[in-house]
């Protein structure tokens, strides 16, 4: 076969799976927009109401971090230039390290280049052959890799079923190390994992816990430290997840915990070891973002406020919430068509927030993944209100 005829046939076979994905209302698409931060971005011209950002406390566009990222890029250039452990590592890394260190209690933590990044090198880098995840059965994609990854064998529990976790465990003796891996916020569902319970039955079965703080650094926690520093675990907690790409409004991942724990991962975690360091114009960024968080309170206080309201007003018009304590708001809608659906006739009236439908969730369970910021003002969540509440009624999904 030529070259030719074999790349036809591949994009061939490639449509083929499209048009399935089509079908079933699951196909993703990218959608340019001329901005992508803030409580407003432009679509085709248009001026939208964002409530899909994970931005939670609108940082992406706080002045002190967009300067600190520019000064940076000024100063220190566009990259870093080699990995972090050629040369790539500056002192400004080391002091984000500090700094991330401090906001969630532990001896140490390590930056990665993103979330994903560091849950696709971490779990392969504890976990070997002959020892077991136990994994929550609507943990990140990115965890579920990193299991993969391993060569450990992988155990799921079902959601948030302590119970269920406790009957695995019982039946994993002959393991040499076992480890619990959740997600503390649960990104579709916004849900909280039963930390203080995990904890406890981690302790009676001699496993060591991995949390995932993605969706809770920066919202919960008097100082904003996570859901883990809420709940007073932070010593109980063997290696806490964390993203500088939500809260904090940049990008990049990192893991915290003991300083042992950190040496070992950036000898053995291959998703830190071989690939390049962060830019200097992002840690900056986040090392700002770090400061603000701490400093502005009230930006979290603002963030549940609206969450609050927003709930309030969906449920009252007739939409069914998954019954999260957290800022998600999933509107739950069924079917990915109508999911689809919704979304579109949202859009129509100036807010976006895409459909999140399978593989993301579960089938029957498509939804709009609602997410608000600290920035939104009260008529921008009335206005987000009244969208929903026409396009329920326009589409039929609201009786």
């Amino acid at each position: 076969m030529t070259t030719a005829a074999a790349r036809r046939s591949l994009a061939e076979a490639l449509a083929g799976r499209l048009a399935e994905r089509e079908a079933r209302a699951i196909r993703r698409q990218v959608r340019p927009l001329a901005e992508t931060v803030g409580t407003h971005v432009q679509l085709e011209g248009r001026r939208l109401l964002q409530c899909c950002s994970n931005d939670y406390l609108g940082l992406a566009l706080h002045p002190a971090v967009t300067r600190a990222a520019a000064e940076a890029a000024q100063a220190h250039g566009a990259g870093a230039g080699s990995a972090r452990l050629v040369a790539g590592t500056s002192t400004l890394h080391a002091a984000l390290e500090d700094d991330l260190a401090r906001l969630k209690g532990t001896e140490a933590a390590l930056v990665f280049s993103s979330g994903y990044h560091v849950n696709a090198g971490l779990l392969p880098a504890l976990a070997a052959d002959g020892d077991l995840i136990l994994s929550d059965a609507l943990n990140h994609a990115s965890l579920i890799d990193g299991c993969r990854l391993s060569r450990a064998a992988v155990r799921v529990y079902r959601h948030a079923d302590v119970g269920h976790l406790e009957e695995l465990l019982r039946n994993s003796e002959h393991f040499r190390h076992r480890f619990i891996v959740t997600e503390s916020v649960f990104a579709m569902d916004g849900d909280l994992a039963p930390l203080a319970e995990i904890v406890a039955t981690a302790r009676r079965h001699d496993a060591w816990t991995v949390v995932d703080e993605a969706h809770a650094t920066g919202v919960f926690g008097p100082t904003g430290g996570g859901l883990v520093e809420q709940l007073g675990l932070t010593d109980a907690i063997d290696v806490q997840v964390g993203t500088l790409s939500k809260a904090l409004g940049s990008l990049g991942g990192f893991v915290a915990g003991s300083r042992e724990l950190v040496d070992w991962l950036l000898n053995a975690a291959r998703t830190f070891v071989y690939t390049t360091a962060t830019p200097p114009a992002v840690v900056a960024a986040s090392r700002t973002a770090i400061r603000v968080l701490t400093t502005e309170p009230e930006r979290r206080a603002r963030l549940w406020s609206n969450a609050a309201k927003l709930r309030e007003s969906l449920q009252r018009v007739g939409f069914r919430l998954a019954a999260g304590t957290s800022p998600i708001l999933p509107v739950l809608v069924g079917e990915a068509k109508d999911a689809v659906r919704l979304a579109d006739a949202v859009l129509e009236r100036g807010v976006l927030v895409p459909a999140i439908r399978p593989p993301t969730v579960q089938e029957g369970t498509a939804r709009l993944r609602v997410t608000l910021m600290a920035t939104h003002t009260d008529a921008d969540v009335e206005e987000a209100a009244a969208a929903f509440a026409a396009a329920g009624q326009a589409t039929g999904l609201l009786g």
